[in-house]
């Protein structure tokens, strides 16, 4: 199955593009979805524990089970001042 991942903030920075697709088997998670991200895009690395993560409007944890053609988007922690 496909979904689209967006990145946002200084992730996008990081990954030099605003968005990309992941292939993933049937089944898979939103955590299988993170790891393979960050072996994908290695200047992520680090953020495992702090990126928020949305699919489709609604942020999710990372046992959240994905379907084809799902968005996901990926979010760095919020910073305010």
């Amino acid at each position: 199955m496909k979904v689209k991942v967006k990145f946002w903030s200084y992730f996008r920075d990081h990954t030099n593009c605003g968005e990309t697709t992941a292939s993933l088997t049937e089944g898979a998670t939103l955590a299988d979805l993170h790891a393979q991200i960050l072996l994908q895009f290695p200047k992520l690395a680090g953020t495992e524990k702090c990126t928020l993560k949305a699919v489709g409007v609604d942020y999710q944890d990372d046992d959240f089970v994905l379907s084809d053609g799902d968005e996901v988007s990926l979010f760095p922690p919020v910073q305010g001042g």
